[in-house]
């Protein structure tokens, strides 16, 4: 076996993994270059190393700015060794060829999520010694090896120990790994920079504007899904290089199938509702709209009264509580379909209960105390896209305005706070009936507001007479409150805002319906 692999430079920030790999190599006889904290852990450990501040001729320079940035070493790495006028240039340059390059970057996002860091010390943190020589050794793959992750440590010396040198496929997707790696860095860079001033305060662009004039989008592939929305349908499943905070991309599946396009869409918007509550909180969510929703002492009599509302729409439907799901909810659960459930946690009685239902999925989600939404809303149109702040915002309804000549009692207004977070979450044109703690029906996505009105009329499973309604846009005529008024609603609360406000304001009056206006819209198409 004839070793390929002869020089190899190591550059890293990040040194998990790197003494391992240089012993390694070293024991397979590589000659080994290195730069500034690098080469002293390696000598420390008693692994022979050569600093490049030796091999160059020349000492780092300007507090470690310039360390990698000289022709010996970027000849070394660029030269193709099939050309003899290459090698007869790095010869002439007293250079020799550097057959893998492994380097990581300085921490440029780590370093710019930290409270108080300066402009001075952020602009440090920006690499440019380690991307030249990356993307060098990617450009060069066949001849130059590079390694930007860890995790690819153990192969590339296993290739060695076996067979002297790196598969030229193996190379090649370390080139593509390293490329991203790069434009990766480069966006983050742009990403944070591009909101501030030459003095590294919020710019009044930025100020003025959430929205960047060139949008860089940055997501790590979980999983290609057996198809999209439907069978003839390609999909896949990608994650935001995200905080740690409760999301279904970051989610522990603990049992069941593979998650669907569809699947991951309704759990998204259950977690989204459920994270509402502060009490017990349970909803099921039947293509992306909330079908049932309530509140209760704990997750079984949350469960329960959710699932009245609508137990036909429940069928196949996706089920979050924001609480720990225990044996009792869990048994309570198990004669029913249902396509998979998304909790804070599950005990271990509860997985054992649902655990003969092989294809359920059960999915751990974390704490929802710190559930918050991430980035903007993004939405891909044909040739485009669309972004907007996520509708994150929680109104007081005791601050609400009061337009009826009836006031809203107690009891109806804890049922029409209800009502307002249950509504932004179901889509337009939304109505919602609700008791204080339930939903009693929900009429979603009508393309008229008085349809929606009908549609809770006549779906619903439990009693209406007495219930509150909420609309997320404002009645553009009487005729809503007229139905609701025939289904017995007592209270109503909306945006408000049409032109026929006091037609529907008279209308209320007449029914001795007590109506809130909040002032603030929550369409969702």
């Amino acid at each position: 076996m004839k070793l390929k692999i002869r020089r190899a430079l190591i550059s890293v920030y990040e040194k998990e993994g790197i003494a391992e790999l240089a012993r390694g190599l070293h024991a397979l006889g590589v000659e080994i270059l290195s730069t500034g904290g690098t080469a002293r852990m390696l000598a420390d450990k008693g692994i022979p190393v050569t600093r490049l501040s030796e091999y160059t001729g020349l000492p780092e320079m300007l507090d470690g700015r310039v360390k990698t940035l000289h022709p010996k070493i970027h000849a070394g790495i660029l030269a193709l060794r099939t050309k003899k006028k290459h090698l007869a240039d790095i010869k002439k340059l007293g250079a020799k060829p550097i057959d893998l390059v492994v380097v990581n970057l300085y921490p440029f996002e780590k370093t710019a999520s930290m409270e108080g860091i300066g402009q001075d010390e952020l602009l440090e943190m920006i690499d440019i010694g380690g991307p030249t020589m990356v993307r060098a050794a990617a450009k060069n793959f066949r001849h130059a090896v590079v390694v930007v992750d860890h995790n690819d440590y153990p192969s590339i010396l296993e290739a060695l120990r076996e067979r002297g040198d790196i598969p030229i496929e193996k190379k090649w997707e370390l080139a593509i790994k390293a490329f991203q790696h790069t434009a990766s860095y480069d966006a983050a860079i742009y990403s944070y920079l591009s909101k501030l001033d030459h003095t590294g305060k919020l710019s009044e662009k930025a100020a003025a504007s959430a929205f960047p004039e060139k949008l860089i989008l940055q997501y790590l592939k979980v999983q290609d899904l057996r198809y999209g929305e439907n069978p003839h349908q390609k999909g896949a499943f990608y994650r935001e290089k995200m905080e740690k905070v409760p999301t279904v991309a970051g989610a522990r599946q603990l049992q069941g199938k593979e998650l669907s396009f569809n699947n991951i869409m309704d759990f998204d918007a259950a977690l989204s509702l459920v994270a509402e509550f502060t009490e017990p909180a349970c909803c099921i969510i039947k293509h992306t709209n909330p079908c049932g929703t309530a509140t209760g002492k704990n997750t079984l009599i949350a469960y329960r009264k959710a699932l009245e509302t609508d137990p036909i729409s429940a069928f196949g439907g996706v089920i979050a509580f924001n609480r720990e799901v225990d044996k009792t909810t869990a048994l309570a659960i198990a004669p029913n379909f249902v396509e998979g459930i998304i909790a804070p946690s599950f005990s271990d009685e509860a997985v054992n209960a649902l655990s003969a239902k092989k294809n359920l999925r059960l999915l751990e989600a974390g704490d929802l105390k710190s559930y918050r939404k991430i980035g903007l809303d993004m939405r891909k149109i044909n040739g485009g896209l669309l972004l907007q702040e996520w509708d994150f915002i929680t109104e007081d309804v005791r601050k609400a305005k009061v337009v009826t000549k009836r006031k809203p009692t107690s009891k109806e207004m804890k049922a029409l706070a209800f009502a307002w977070k249950v509504i932004k979450h179901v889509k337009s044109n939304a109505i919602v009936f609700t008791r204080e703690d339930q939903t009693v029906s929900v009429g979603a996505g009508q393309m008229s507001r008085v349809d929606s009105v009908k549609l809770c009329i006549k779906k619903a499973c439990i009693p209406t007479r007495g219930a509150v309604m909420a609309s997320d846009a404002f009645f553009p005529f009487r005729d809503g409150i007229d139905q609701a008024a025939r289904a017995g609603i007592t209270a109503v609360i909306q945006p408000g805002g049409s032109i026929r406000d006091e037609e529907v304001i008279k209308a209320a009056d007449q029914k001795k319906i007590a109506m809130l206006f909040t002032g603030v819209r929550h369409f969702k198409h």
